[in-house]
């Protein structure tokens, strides 16, 4: 039987099945192009650096941001609404992963550089996509045994070093932008801390509705205020293409060899971990349960649009933690918010103009709504630690020593640029990469392989939900929408160790299998 999830939404009114809720289209495109803003800095941020380290014309440059907008409008709509079984049918983004930034770097530059380089970096880009769905397709037993190797203590530990991995680089936007000749200049401070007050004081004290978009007013008025104080340039608008058509292999046929292949396999496996984590979390958020098949349908989303991405030239793509932290502080946990989303990319990565307009608002205001939202990324990841007994010893070394090791990158620099070898860098040199390997290596020396459906939400999370109300089978998360009243919503659940959990009954699964989307009535 459908499980029913009784909430209130943003309008006050009950609605079953949130994540399904086909909101009316004003709100889904407000919703949606808020989503666009609050990830297109690290949508175009992977284009932009390995365009220029690859010394590519700004025509070039161009062409792939467009190509990468276009793609991530594309790969976003198969994951959130999903084509058969390929895609979690959950509200998750899909962007670039920064994980392949360094790697792709290291590729196209041993290939010389230019667009020459890009012929190499598609041939591994698109190898790994198909090896990733592939991977996904494993049968059941076999893939749920891959699955025990991420339970709550690894994958709650990788969220949370995404968002402090991810903060640095709102931070960095919020001083003007590296490698800007003004950076960490006051100014850029200024409309930071003005653009992140602003958001906070929305939260705080705005209605369910203005809190909800709380992100995109924040950079609307950021970017006006700085607009009146000149701050804000327009200029590039004019000099931009009305359309501009991405085509299939655009600079040539892909060139496939087998050490490029290799490392991007490798990446895409810190990706797969990724997605995983980024899943369970969003899973929580939006009370739905999720399962080894709704993960992997996540993970053949990511390789499909991966393979995609190389044909498009574009790049690897992952599930975008970013944007979970947004739907965890707006609550919208509509997934066809996605889907609008996707198609306002796929216009962007068409209209080369109206990609510079959004491009024109300021580091500095984007650097104070980004860091809101990878503080909330972080969050996410410490709410799935929630589920660990970390009173365990065990438990919490795995936590504390990934940390450490993420933060290595950040901290010792010149320990991968001087003391190791090139192609060893370009895979280590990575908060993401170091933290999730030490997650996984270290839980399979103190814990061994999970039990199976490890994710599965502890009894006291289920007594939970249904105090308030909801008929929801156990394992489908604990994050209570904010709008239910707090007597009926304990905040805290007694933690059940991980280890301990029992497997969730999957009585979500008839909803998991059903491509048709079941709206309820706006």
């Amino acid at each position: 039987m459908a499980r029913v999830a009784a909430r209130l939404s943003t309008d006050g009114k009950q609605s079953t099945h949130p994540v399904d809720e086909v909101l009316p289209l004003p709100k889904l495109a407000l919703y949606g192009f808020q989503h666009v803003l609050a990830f297109y800095a690290g949508a175009v941020i992977v284009p932009i650096i390995v365009g220029s380290a690859l010394k590519l014309s700004p025509e070039q440059l161009v062409y792939l941001i467009n190509a990468d907008l276009f793609t991530c409008g594309i790969a976003s709509i198969i994951q959130a609404w999903g084509i058969g079984r390929i895609g979690a049918r959950l509200p998750l983004i899909q962007g670039v992963t920064f994980t392949a930034v360094s790697p792709m770097i290291a590729i196209g530059l041993g290939a010389g550089g230019g667009t020459a380089a890009l012929l190499v970096i598609y041939g591994a880009v698109i190898t790994a996509g198909i090896a990733t769905f592939a991977f996904a397709w494993l049968p059941a037993k076999a893939f749920r045994t891959v699955m025990r190797l991420f339970p709550p203590v690894v994958t709650g530990t990788v969220i949370t070093v995404l968002g402090i991995v991810l903060i640095p680089v709102g931070l960095n936007d919020a001083a003007g932008g590296l490698g800007s000749p003004d950076f960490g200049e006051p100014k850029h401070f200024a409309y930071a801390g003005g653009t992140m007050l602003f958001i906070l004081v929305l939260m705080k004290l705005g209605r369910p509705f203005l809190s909800s978009i709380a992100i995109l007013l924040g950079l609307v008025a950021g970017t006006a205020v700085a607009f009146l104080l000149g701050d804000a340039k327009f200029g590039d608008v004019g000099k931009s293409d009305w359309i501009g058509v991405t085509t299939p292999f655009h600079f040539g046929v892909p060139k496939f060899e087998w050490f490029p292949i290799v490392l991007m396999l490798i990446v895409m496996l810190i990706t797969m971990v990724e997605t995983t984590g980024d899943t369970y979390a969003v899973g929580d958020i939006v009370g739905k349960e999720v399962d080894s098949e709704t993960v992997a349908r996540a993970l053949r989303a990511d390789g499909a649009a991966t393979a995609l991405g190389g044909v498009l030239n574009s790049f690897p793509y992952v599930a975008f933690a970013e944007n979970v932290g947004l739907v965890r502080m707006t609550k919208v946990k509509s997934r066809f918010v996605v889907v609008a989303a996707g198609v306002f990319m796929i216009v962007l990565g068409l209209l080369p103009k109206a990609a510079a307009i959004v491009a024109a608002v300021p580091h500095g205001v984007l650097g104070g709504a980004a860091t809101v939202m990878f503080a909330m990324v972080a969050l996410a990841g410490i709410q799935t630690l929630g589920k660990v007994d970390l009173k365990e010893e065990k438990n919490a070394l795995i936590v504390g020593v990934s940390l450490a090791f993420a933060l290595l990158p950040a901290t010792v620099p010149v320990f991968f640029s001087k003391h190791m070898d090139a192609d060893l860098s370009s895979l280590l040199n990575s908060g993401v990469t170091l933290g999730a390997t030490a997650a996984i290596v270290l839980n399979l020396i103190f814990n061994g392989l999970a039990k199976d459906d490890a994710h599965g939400a502890p009894e006291a999370g289920a007594r939970a939900l249904g105090e308030a109300g909801a008929d929801t089978a156990p394992g489908s998360g604990t994050d209570v929408d904010a709008t239910v009243p707090e007597a009926s919503a304990p905040e805290a659940p007694v933690a059940v160790p991980a280890q301990a959990a029992a497997p969730a009954p999957s009585a979500a699964k008839a909803d998991d299998a059903d491509p048709t989307p079941s709206p309820s009535a706006p």
